[in-house]
């Protein structure tokens, strides 16, 4: 029998970057994939790919749903993603583009994320003005009444918009939130939500919102850019005619995020 060929270092390479070709299947993904069917599109053997995804689940990195047997990125992916957003270097200059906006709205503008359940306030200007809602950094608040959050929701493919609302108690914080689930999915399936996310008092008496989403190459939504105000200064009437200027700054923290 002649020798067996050594691995190339291209091969090895391959191999180790097996994972992270999964997590990236995972999340460009509308539907969650069966084990079948990455290992079909990443071209490894089913077996492989069960010992993988056995390890992965086990790590946290993936999720299975119950009802499909596909699977979704876990807590631990998401959690680096949120390391990634918040790392220094980045920041600064999301600040920046945050600063600009927030001196064209005179209200506070932010840079939020989605963090299991709830949105996460990575970055954040406030208005000049003493009258506002304060949160601190590293805040989070409800995904189903916000406007970041529900931009999250309505971008989320449906399976996975519907195991997050199954498994979340809608508590009513002013008389606009909405807490039929029926009617909250009606409206999350609207094309305009997936562009422009609106909280009209439903999180907080007193205060409106909008929200745009910062979208990688696929088109899947990575973060949102937000700007909120209470309504004894501005309306959201006020807010929408400004959405352009939130569009704008989505588009800069894309190009930062991107590394272009």
């Amino acid at each position: 029998m002649p020798p067996r060929e050594p691995i190339s270092h291209q091969a090895d390479s391959a191999r180790s970057l097996r994972t992270l070709h999964i997590l990236e299947m995972l999340c460009r993904t509308a539907v969650p994939p069966t084990v079948a069917q990455l290992a079909a599109r990443l071209k490894v053997p089913k077996t492989t790919m069960i010992r993988m995804l056995r390890i992965m689940l086990d790590e946290g990195w993936v999720v299975r749903m119950p009802a499909t047997g596909g699977f979704v990125t876990g807590p631990r992916a998401h959690a680096l993603g949120l390391y990634t957003l918040k790392s220094t270097p980045l920041m600064q200059d999301c600040l920046a583009v945050l600063r600009d906006l927030a001196r064209q709205m005179d209200e506070t503008c932010n840079l939020t994320a989605l963090d299991g359940n709830e949105v996460l306030y990575v970055a954040r200007v406030e208005s000049p003005y003493p009258l506002g809602v304060h949160f601190d950094h590293g805040a989070r608040v409800p995904v189903y009444c916000t406007a970041s959050g529900k931009l999250f929701l309505s971008r989320m493919p449906r399976p996975e918009r519907q195991r997050v609302l199954a498994n979340l108690p809608l508590h009513r914080h002013t008389p606009n939130t909405q807490v039929d689930p029926a009617r909250l999915a009606e409206y999350l399936d609207q094309p305009r939500s997936r562009q422009v996310g609106i909280d009209n008092e439903e999180f907080i008496r007193g205060m409106v919102a909008i929200a745009v989403p910062v979208v990688d190459d696929q088109d899947a939504m990575v973060a949102a850019v937000a700007c909120h105000g209470p309504t004894a200064r501005i309306t959201l009437d006020g807010l929408m005619a400004n959405v352009h200027r939130l569009q704008a700054a989505a588009e800069t923290v894309r190009a930062i995020l991107l590394g272009r």
